[in-house]
């Protein structure tokens, strides 16, 4: 979050990366690398990058460079280090942040609502070559990102799954059995949206695959649109990259079943399982 907001100060002041990072006796690609969290922040450079984009106050610096140190001290995914990608670091950090969460997925169950034993066997599928140790690590990072949902502070997850995913077995019967009475349960949860993006509508707005979008309590902090690739990740937060991701959520939102209908669908589903 540090990073964002000295981003949205430097473009207030409309100052490039390149002036921002010859201040600091740093590069533009460095400016770059803070702004996205990517990066440790020393305290001398950001009290340096506000004086020059204009933080004079004393409460707003020192709110600021309280973010330094917040930012510096390792979140608890961090344990995780040998597991944990490096491109997936930064979406970790920003969904421990985030308070509302919308997600839509094509191919698997959004890891925020899978079982351990479906999140063990897709882990599978993209770790083929993985020792138990390190399959048991990436299964419990993926329940301890999960408990945040049932906290009294957690955020408002909104999830849209396309009913292929539903319907392609993966684990075999028993895991999906378990998973499908599984988002029966979450799906009454009141800070959980479910829907389901019925295969009878054919083509719809978010053909182009799964993203999630990220909002956040403070204000001035825009929204982050995460794509996850292969091996690798975007991360969207200009207003122009993330509208057309909103846009296609609402699509799907409207097109998607209604509460009623997702606990029905998953209701057959479980029957035919």
């Amino acid at each position: 979050m540090l990073g964002a907001s000295l981003r949205r100060l430097r473009e207030q002041r409309g100052l490039t990366r390149e002036v921002a990072g010859f201040h600091i006796r740093a590069s533009e690609s460095k400016i770059s690398r803070m702004e996205l969290g990517r990066v440790g922040f020393k305290t001398r450079d950001v009290e340096d990058l506000l004086t020059l984009y204009g933080v004079h106050d004393d409460a707003e610096r020192r709110g600021l460079l309280e973010m330094v140190r917040e930012a510096n001290t390792p979140g608890w995914w961090h344990k995780f280090g040998e597991v944990l990608p490096n491109w997936f670091v930064t979406y970790v950090g920003l969904e421990e942040a985030a308070s509302v969460i919308r997600t839509y997925e094509v191919q698997f169950v959004p890891g925020l609502l899978q079982t351990a034993a479906y999140a063990r066997s897709v882990i599978l599928l993209g770790y083929p070559d993985a020792s138990e140790d390190e399959l048991e690590q990436r299964v419990h990072l993926r329940m301890q990102r999960q408990e945040r949902l049932t906290r009294k502070d957690g955020p408002r997850l909104w999830a849209v799954i396309d009913e292929a995913a539903l319907k392609r077995p993966i684990g075999g019967s028993a895991t999906m059995r378990e998973q499908l009475q599984h988002l029966l349960e979450v799906s009454t949860l009141p800070n959980i949206t479910l829907q389901v993006m019925p295969l009878r509508y054919g083509m719809h707005a978010a053909e182009g695959g799964a993203f999630t979008i990220l909002r956040f309590p403070e204000s001035d902090l825009s929204d982050v649109v995460y794509v996850e690739q292969l091996w690798g990740a975007l991360y969207l937060d200009k207003r122009e990259d993330i509208d057309p991701y909103l846009t296609a959520m609402e699509q799907l939102c409207v097109e998607s079943t209604t509460p009623g209908g997702t606990a029905e669908i998953l209701g057959e589903l479980l029957r035919e399982t």
